[in-house]
């Protein structure tokens, strides 16, 4: 009983200010709720990776032939990125700062700090919006690739969600709402300057490039369509669509067109020629999500302009030969040749023409909580070689991401996915956020 007396004294206690205070007018203080004009934030990795090696393929030669008996290659890469923007009346300023830090015993080290976007915003009117600076326009809607992107660096398809680096553009967004069928529509111009210090990697220089997006809100379908000409690349036009076909179910796609393309193939011999010619790329995807949370997309990617089993063979073998020569004499021409060719296009994702894209991930399997495993496949249709990539993620401690990732190439000689410079990856990430 005195137990249960010093408890209700307790309470007693306890309860007397607050009556004390329900006697008095209450205040309410607006800035506690108004929103701050200033935000900053920020994200910390860390992720070590390694490499095991495939010793037999083409770009380990073209990589490792000063060091032909490597077996695998461990590699620490770290990433800071901060971000803040500041707002007032009708104005507002954005950057993104990111820097990558990366260390192998082959390569040593390196670090590179840009700025991933850093741009001033002023909006006049409700419907009109416009930005100067160094911005992402995240054209498209594909998840893995985005033909339509004409004003945007190629997306990584092995890790699609990570932010990219921007360029330095002009641009509005013109916006228009309507009753009926036809519920919105807007347009964003685009001025993109290529001069030897802005955008300079872009393509030709010394080029006032100008670019487009029509949007509609048609019949609850989003419709884009884009352009982009000026001379710094060859002019470029398309379209994309989405919609959701149910609750759970989404489809979507993309077109471009480009005019003038060029890229050099090779013959049996080595021998190396320019081809010239319109480019037609696409994609048609799908995302549906189950009513257990097992999200799925998988995306056909068609590019005209890539090249066939035929170009790719033939290098495969340049880089065979230049190897074997150097072994024998000692001389590197016939490699560096090919680290060029490399350069120009056949090192690049995805070099070829035709690949299937699929994702499958689950939330929070057998009540597993913030657990999320999943497993993509990038699938090259025109020799069925492999990228398999399954991954496990934990977000159970606040602002903490874990994530544990494998890739695993498949696919045999002369095929995209067998001539890779690894046989597997496997990585850890750990990511802060603030």
């Amino acid at each position: 009983m005195k137990r249960f007396g010093l408890i209700f004294l307790a309470l007693l206690v306890s309860a007397m200010p607050s009556a004390t205070k329900a006697e008095e007018n209450y205040t309410f203080d607006l800035s506690e709720i108004e929103k701050k004009p200033y935000h900053f934030s920020g994200y910390i990795e860390a992720k070590p990776v390694l490499y095991g090696l495939n010793s037999n393929s083409a770009f380990y030669q073209l990589r490792f032939f000063d060091d032909p008996n490597r077996q695998a290659l461990p590699e620490a890469n770290g990433r800071v990125r901060l971000e803040g923007s500041y707002e007032k009346s009708i104005f507002r300023v954005f950057a993104r700062l990111n820097t990558d830090l990366q260390y192998n015993d082959y390569a040593h080290g390196s670090e590179q700090t840009t700025f991933y976007e850093a741009h001033a915003s002023a909006k006049p009117m409700p419907a009109v919006t416009i930005d100067v600076g160094k911005k992402t326009l995240k054209w498209g809607k594909g998840y893995a690739w985005n033909p339509v992107a004409f004003a945007d660096r190629p997306k990584d398809p092995d890790d699609p969600e990570q932010a990219m680096e921007g360029y330095i553009v002009a641009t509005a967004d013109l916006i228009r709402s309507f009753d009926g069928p036809l519920t919105i529509v807007s347009f964003s111009p685009v001025l993109f300057p290529v001069y030897d210090h802005i955008n300079s990697n872009f393509g030709q220089n010394n080029k006032l490039n100008t670019a487009g997006r029509l949007y509609f809100l048609f019949y609850d379908t989003d419709i884009d369509v884009m352009f982009m000409t000026g001379g710094s690349r060859p002019d470029r036009y398309g379209f994309d669509f989405s919609r959701n076909i149910t609750t759970n179910l989404e489809i979507h796609g993309e077109y471009a067109w480009i005019q003038n393309t060029q890229k050099t193939v090779l013959d049996a011999t080595g021998a190396a020629k320019a081809v010239e010619g319109q480019a037609h790329t696409f994609l048609i995807g799908l995302r549906y999500l189950t009513s257990f949370d097992l999200t799925a997309i998988t995306e056909f990617y068609h590019n005209s302009a890539g090249f066939d089993r035929d170009d790719m063979q033939n290098f495969y073998s340049l880089v065979s030969r230049s190897f074997d020569a150097y072994q024998t004499t000692g001389d590197q021409t016939g490699l560096e040749r090919a680290a060029q060719l490399a350069d120009s296009g056949y090192a690049r994702p995805n070099a070829m023409r035709n690949y299937l894209y699929i994702r499958l991930s689950q939330k929070e399997p057998f009540d597993i909580l913030y657990f999320t495993p999943a497993l993509t496949c990038m699938i090259n249709t025109d020799d069925s070689s492999a990228n398999v990539m399954p991954e496990f993620l934990y977000t159970g401690v606040t602002n903490l991401e874990l994530r544990f990732r494998a890739g695993v190439m498949i696919g045999g000689q002369n095929t995209e996915f067998g001539e890779k410079q690894n046989d597997y990856r496997i990585e850890l990430r750990a990511g802060y956020y603030f």
